[in-house]
């Protein structure tokens, strides 16, 4: 475990930096389901929680970068399984959302473990377990050196947390959104490589060509918010170990789409 230390005025104490960040500030996608397990039956399993903390935590203290966490709620609950089962589609979703911040809360307690001061902002107001979403408090927590995990998507029905995480990343100026995948492919294939084995996979491609193609790596709302707001977005594989530093170090994996 790494131990940061505890927090001070300016946050976690400051260290020189080993290596220099490609990105200063930027927004991690985790669905929901990247915090279970296929060998467990939990919804969250705490074995891949506290591994995720762990380099969470390591990345921010060695290379300095500023780090936002949007966390989906799939794990637990999915808006579209409850419309399917005849409940109405908003108070589906909603419950999607409740989901999110119990994912961000036990996101939180892993990375405060490991030493990292956190702050969970949740789009649905919930004073007894977590902070509102603002902004500039936001952006004043991730200047303290605090990790910020995003809950309740962005408070409306009918949008998952890739348009919310979009959005977020352009409202604290992040420089990249990552978007950490969790089925074992490690970037984008211009066709599903688990049924195609000689698909190709993509070092960088446009915006435009992921709608072209119908790439569905993100939803086709956070594509184009991402493309008119001029927002990279980096896809790569979140289970291989240390590639969240990887990701935030610009060393070259995944794919750049932008």
């Amino acid at each position: 475990m790494t131990t940061l230390g505890p927090e001070g005025g300016a946050g976690a104490p400051a260290a020189a930096p080993r290596s220099a960040p490609r990105w200063g500030r930027a927004v991690l996608k985790l669905s929901g389901e990247a915090l279970a397990s296929d060998s467990s039956e939990e919804t969250i399993d705490a074995a891949t929680v506290r591994r995720i903390a762990s380099e969470i935590a390591e990345s921010v203290y060695e290379l300095g970068v500023q780090l936002a966490v949007m966390i989906g709620g799939g794990n637990i609950w999915r808006g579209t399984t409850g419309q399917g089962g005849g409940l109405d589609r908003a108070t589906s979703d909603t419950m999607g959302m409740l989901g999110t911040v119990i994912n961000a809360l036990a996101l939180q307690d892993a990375i405060e473990r490991e030493g990292q001061p956190t702050r969970v902002l949740s789009a649905i107001a919930m004073a007894e377990v977590c902070e509102p979403y603002i902004r500039r408090r936001a952006i004043r927590h991730l200047e303290k050196g605090r990790v910020v995990i995003f809950a309740a998507g962005m408070g409306n029905p009918y949008f998952t947390t890739d348009t919310p995480a979009a959005l977020r990343a352009a409202e604290i100026e992040a420089e990249v959104i990552l978007k950490g995948t969790h089925s074992g492919v490690d970037g984008v294939y211009d066709a599903d490589p688990r049924l195609h084995p000689d698909a190709k996979r993509f070092d960088e491609i446009g915006f435009m060509e992921v709608v072209a193609r119908d790439l569905r790596v993100m939803d086709l709302t956070a594509i184009t918010f991402c493309k008119d707001n001029q927002l990279p977005i980096l896809v790569f594989d979140l289970m291989s170990p240390g590639n969240i530093r990887s990701a935030l170090a610009g060393e070259p994996i995944g794919t750049l789409i932008r």
